[in-house]
C-alpha cells in the first residue's frame, strides 16, 4: 500500500511559519478589538454624527470590570459618548482642522488643559484610607527638618506678583512625596502641583511660573477640604498644566 502524504511538499519549517502567521493575524484582530473598548463610539469630526459600529472583527464584546473598595462595576464598551461641553471652536470648517480655546483657555478642557473624567472618589491605599492627604490629617507624617518648610511662604506667579500663602502640604502616604501645596488665595484654598513649584530658599518664597498671580483664584476647588478625588486631581493638573501654554498670549504663539 502506498504511503499517505498529508503535507504535500511542506516541511516543518513552513508549517511553523504558517502557524505563526495565523497566530499573528489573530493577535492583530484581538488587539484592534480591545483598543476600542474605551473612547467609542466615534463621531464625525465636523457634524458630530456618530459613526457606525465597525463590526465583529473590530468591536470588542462588552466586558464587566469589578472595581476595588466597593467601587461598583463598569461595563465597557457601553455605546455612550462623552457628554462634556468643551469651550473650544474650530479654526476651519473642514475635517481635521485644529480647535482653539473659547473663553478662559485654562478651563477649556483642550490641549494641555485637557483632562479625563475619573472617579469622584479619592485614590486609596490597601486598607481604604485616602492616599493623598494634608499634613493636618496625616499626622504621622512630617517634613524633614533639613528641608525648607513651605508653610507660611508667599507664592508668586510668573509675573512675580504674590498670589497667596501656603497653608498646608499634601503628601502621598504611599510614595512619601509632597504632591500638592495648599495655597490661600484671598480666602479660597486651592491646590497647586508640587512639581511646578520652585522653592526659593534665599528669597523665602515659592514661585509657580505656570500661572499669573491673578489666575490662581480660578483653580478648581475641592468638594471636601481634607481630601482630593481622582477627578479633582485631573482638573487641578489640567488647570496648572494649561497655564504653561495659555497663561499669557505670548506662550501660545510661535517663536519664529
Amino acid at each position: 500500500m502506498p504511503d499517505q502524504v498529508y503535507n504535500g511538499g511542506l516541511d516543518v519549517t513552513e508549517w511553523v511559519l504558517y502557524a505563526f502567521w495565523a497566530f499573528f493575524l489573530g493577535l492583530i484582530i484581538y488587539l484592534r478589538r480591545e483598543d476600542r473598548r474605551e473612547g467609542y463610539p466615534l463621531e464625525d469630526d465636523v457634524s458630530g454624527r456618530l459613526e457606525p459600529a465597525s463590526g465583529f472583527l473590530f468591536t470588542a464584546r462588552p466586558k464587566t470590570f469589578v472595581l476595588p473598595h466597593s467601587g461598583g462595576q463598569v461595563v465597557k464598551p457601553n455605546a455612550t459618548r462623552d457628554a462634556r461641553t468643551f469651550n473650544a471652536r474650530r479654526t476651519a470648517p473642514w475635517a481635521g482642522s485644529p480647535i482653539e480655546p473659547a473663553g478662559d483657555p485654562l478651563q477649556s478642557g483642550i490641549g494641555p488643559a485637557s483632562y479625563a473624567e475619573r472617579a469622584k472618589a479619592p485614590d486609596v491605599m490597601m486598607h481604604g484610607a485616602p492616599r493623598i492627604a494634608p499634613l493636618r490629617v496625616a499626622e504621622d507624617y512630617y517634613l524633614d527638618k533639613r528641608d525648607p518648610d513651605p508653610r507660611g511662604m508667599p507664592v508668586v506667579g510668573a509675573d512675580n506678583v504674590v498670589a497667596g500663602t501656603v497653608k498646608d502640604v499634601w503628601v502621598d502616604r504611599a510614595e512619601y512625596l509632597i504632591r500638592y501645596l495648599e495655597i490661600d488665595v484671598n480666602g479660597k484654598r486651592v491646590l497647586a502641583p508640587m512639581p511646578l513649584a520652585d522653592i526659593q530658599k534665599g528669597r523665602k518664597r515659592i514661585k509657580i511660573g505656570a500661572l499669573l498671580a491673578s489666575q490662581f483664584a480660578g483653580a478648581p476647588s475641592l468638594a471636601n477640604p481634607d481630601q482630593i478625588t481622582r477627578d479633582e486631581e485631573e482638573r487641578v493638573s489640567a488647570y496648572f498644566g494649561g497655564g504653561l501654554l495659555y497663561a499669557t498670549p505670548a506662550r501660545s504663539e510661535p517663536w519664529l
